[in-house]
């Protein structure tokens, strides 16, 4: 068959129809016309809210994932910072704790020096503030060491106080140091004056007695002494000054079968756990020496006659 004669038209299956150009412009205006009537009125609204709510069980099970790995790492960082703030607030609770300790104690100094100097004051006596160092080794009696010594003037027999009363006496100088013995040792006695009816006495130091006291000896059983009695120095040893508080009559015990009554008392000066102290210059030392005694000439003679 000559090829003149063939048909070169294509078949039904594969006609193009319109031209890309064309449908380009029917789309188009169709579109600037669907968009006119939606702004003007609202035509797709209700088609675009069906869309939404038949795409929203989709949505939300697709961003699950999303949500629960952002919601984990926001957990474990909240967690870690709550951990941290925990540490911080603690160490800083701990600091706190540790510096209110430490105003308190200062506090407390800071009063107790203040009163050793009031003290000071009112005696009217040279004396110097020491620190206690330690607690004497001997655990059979009641002495500590300061760290005063000759040195800084500090001498043998010297009374030593703090805030309440009389604490105890020195008893060994060093150069740097000083060995004070407490008034509750066994070994120390001081003169007391009842400071209600003016009987003197003579208090010895009770370490056997709970809490450490001084037992007042030799008072008859029939003395004037009530549980409640201030006991001050009496100052006729030469050592402590006068008025000075000692000891509270603590208990009074009279016995039938003793000329004696047994009296405690309770130390007014802190024996235990003291720190701070006041060294007094012994009152020997303070006094006027006694006048000599008057010499006359061997060769006169009284009432002699020329």
């Amino acid at each position: 068959m000559p090829l003149g004669t063939l048909d070169r038209t294509p078949p039904p299956f594969f006609r193009q129809g319109p031209s890309a150009l064309t449908r380009l412009a029917v789309f188009s205006l169709l579109a600037v016309l669907l968009m006119v009537a939606d702004s003007r009125y609202q035509l797709t609204r209700p088609l675009r809210a069906g869309i939404a709510m038949a795409l929203y069980p989709l949505q939300w099970l697709v961003l699950q994932p999303v949500r629960l790995v952002r919601h984990g790492g926001d957990y474990f960082e909240s967690l870690s910072a709550a951990q941290a703030a925990l540490d911080a607030s603690e160490k800083k609770l701990n600091l706190q704790s540790v510096r209110a300790g430490q105003v308190e104690q200062l506090s407390i100094e800071n009063t107790r020096l203040r009163e050793l100097l009031a003290l000071r004051a009112r005696l009217g006596s040279s004396g110097q503030a020491a620190q206690v160092i330690y607690d004497a080794a001997d655990p059979y009696t009641r002495k500590v060491v300061i760290d005063q010594g000759a040195v800084n003037g500090v001498a043998l027999g010297s009374p030593v106080l703090d805030e309440s009363g009389v604490l105890g006496q020195v008893t060994r100088v060093y150069p740097l140091v000083s060995e004070v013995t407490l008034v509750t040792d066994r070994d120390q006695a001081i003169p007391v004056l009842n400071t209600r009816t003016g009987a003197r006495g003579l208090a010895f130091g009770d370490p056997a007695s709970k809490g450490g006291g001084l037992e007042l000896r030799f008072m008859a059983a029939n003395a004037d002494v009530l549980p409640g009695d201030l006991l001050t120095t009496s100052g006729v040893d030469g050592v402590y000054p006068a008025g000075l508080p000692v000891a509270r009559v603590a208990k009074v015990e009279r016995q039938g079968n003793t000329a004696f009554a047994q009296i405690s008392c309770q130390a007014l000066a802190q024996v235990s756990g003291v720190e701070h102290v006041l060294v007094l210059a012994p009152l020997a030392t303070v006094l006027a020496p006694p006048p000599e005694p008057e010499v006359r000439p061997s060769g006169s003679r009284k009432g002699g006659r020329r």
